[in-house]
């Protein structure tokens, strides 16, 4: 398929999927006039790499992680070093909000004075 009907299928902008696939994420071949060409798998691909950003995962992540998703959803063929890698990032995810709570705490306090 071509990249408006990937782009129609997914509601994701032309521009976002050739982010994707400068970034390593959705595979594309180019057909002999020069335009891209999916298969079919890339309408799974593109959400599956939307739910993960939706859930806070960089791209360098996704792309250490999406060949082990399967379905929509994703759901995960899970191993060790996968189940390592989420459970870092969630680990960080965590560190990022205390952070944050204590910035907040902090310019809370300014406010009060």
């Amino acid at each position: 398929m071509l990249i408006g009907e990937l782009s129609r299928l997914t509601g994701v902008r032309p521009r976002m999927l050739r982010y994707y696939e400068e970034q390593g994420l959705l595979d594309v071949s180019r057909a002999a006039n020069g335009y891209r060409r999916y298969g079919e798998d890339a309408v799974v691909t593109v959400r599956q790499v939307r739910a993960l950003l939706k859930a806070g995962l960089s791209t360098e992540v996704i792309r250490t992680v999406l060949p082990c998703a399967r379905g929509e959803r994703p759901e995960f063929d899970w191993c060790a070093e996968l189940w390592d890698i989420l459970n870092g990032e969630l680990a960080a995810m965590d560190e990022r909000i205390d952070d944050l709570q204590r910035n907040r705490s902090t310019l809370a306090g300014l406010l009060m004075r």
